[in-house]
């Protein structure tokens, strides 16, 4: 009884899934790009990588959303134009083998 109850609330619990976009210009902040994705779902957290001696959005951030949310909105802006440049829009791949591995 104990174990159908866990799995329950484990099940109503709302999943966050994390979003990589890129392609965004130089000039974008954490409002404006949440005022894209909020047309789609809430935007739970936002990161832009800037560069760290000009401060300036270096092009690509992550976005985190529920699932449902975040597919929606990668079908929706993956290959939209903004500022003259298309959106790439993706869930993270956390699969991929991160760095180069051992040095040899």
């Amino acid at each position: 009884m104990y174990f159908v109850y866990l799995m329950k609330s484990v099940s109503q619990e709302s999943i966050l899934k994390k979003i990589f976009v890129g392609g965004l210009p130089q000039d974008a902040t954490e409002a404006s790009v949440t005022e894209i994705f909020s047309e789609y779902g809430k935007v739970r957290s936002i990161k832009l990588v800037s560069d760290v001696f000009s401060g300036r959005c270096r092009g690509f951030g992550f976005i985190e959303m529920e699932g449902h949310e975040a597919r929606a909105a990668i079908e929706a802006l993956d290959g939209r134009m903004h500022s003259n440049a298309p959106l790439k829009v993706r869930f993270e791949d956390t699969t991929k083998n991160k760095g180069r591995g051992r040095r040899r």
